[in-house]
């Protein structure tokens, strides 16, 4: 497998990107435009040239790596590559089009892959050509430093499909585990009715941002507390997430907390808008209750 095509060019696309390109595969990079695409490119470059600054990589490897990211305004040079991997906002609607787009130009060979955090992979097989070459390819954001990849495999998956998908995360250096086609899959099952609970508690009263995430950080030996989690994911991402677990399952337990669906209506989506839980704006991150 020689090129892979990555739709969508924001922090999960662009990570993609540039760890395939780092394992030596040609890179299509696409967005809505050409502009976003190139956006997507040079926010790559950023961070190679950081590694450079701490010397992590070579100045002449990070522009090997940049030059085999091809940022592209249409599906179309997508023709060639073995695998293409959608990475689109978590809205079901968005990569149904994206999927329905794409198998006009998808090799009668290649796979189809979607890094959807939660959705059901059978189910968004039924808008690819061929369901057989489609496949589910979970990426940890941040993407070039977080270690793992879940694979999920719809009803009509092929063997070859696995496979390939198995050799391509394999050269990516990542540790491959693979998950049956249920609402979450392994990571999100377990970690969003966390972040529900958390936002739940909070809501309640139960005690402050700062003492749950402290506590929860501590007390469970956790790099970050859920809140704090939450806003790195995206706030919006999460609520996405525990939408698709509560209506997939019908189970109560996956009830949306009111307080993280208030947030999400406010705009307050974490990190990525400067304002979640905590306030970004300043030096250090300031709980905003």
């Amino acid at each position: 497998m020689r090129a892979v095509g990555v739709i969508g060019a924001g922090q999960m696309g662009a990570g993609i990107a540039q760890v395939s390109a780092s394992a030596g595969y040609h890179v299509y990079l696409s967005d809505i435009d050409l502009a976003r695409a190139e956006t997507g490119k040079a926010g790559i470059a950023k961070a190679l040239g950081k590694l450079v600054e701490k010397e992590k990589i070579t100045q002449p490897d990070a522009e090997a790596l940049l030059a085999r990211i091809e940022p592209v305004g249409s599906y179309a040079p997508m023709a060639d590559a073995a695998l293409i991997i959608e990475a689109a906002t978590e809205r079901e609607e968005i990569k149904r089009k994206i999927f329905e787009a794409v198998g006009t130009i998808l090799g009668a060979d290649a796979v189809l892959a979607s890094n959807t955090s939660s959705i059901p992979i059978t189910r968004l097989a039924q808008a690819s050509s061929d369901p057989a070459r489609f496949i589910g390819v979970h990426f940890f954001n941040p993407v070039p430093v977080m270690g793992l990849i879940e694979i999920i495999r719809g009803l009509a998956t092929s063997d070859a499909t696995v496979d390939l998908v198995r050799r391509y995360g394999e050269a990516l250096g990542k540790q491959l585990v693979f998950a049956n086609d249920a609402p979450g899959f392994i990571v999100n099952r377990v970690l969003m009715p966390m972040i529900n609970e958390a936002c739940f508690a909070l809501g309640e009263g139960v005690a402050s941002i700062r003492d749950i995430d402290t506590a929860c950080r501590l007390g469970l030996n956790h790099p970050m507390g859920p809140l704090t989690l939450a806003d790195f994911i995206g706030l919006d991402t999460c609520l996405e997430i525990t939408n698709v677990l509560f209506t997939s399952t019908g189970d109560p337990k996956f009830r949306p907390a009111p307080l993280l669906q208030k947030y999400v209506e406010a705009g307050w989506y974490g990190r990525k808008v400067k304002r979640g839980f905590y306030d970004y704006n300043g030096e250090e991150p300031v709980p905003t209750r």
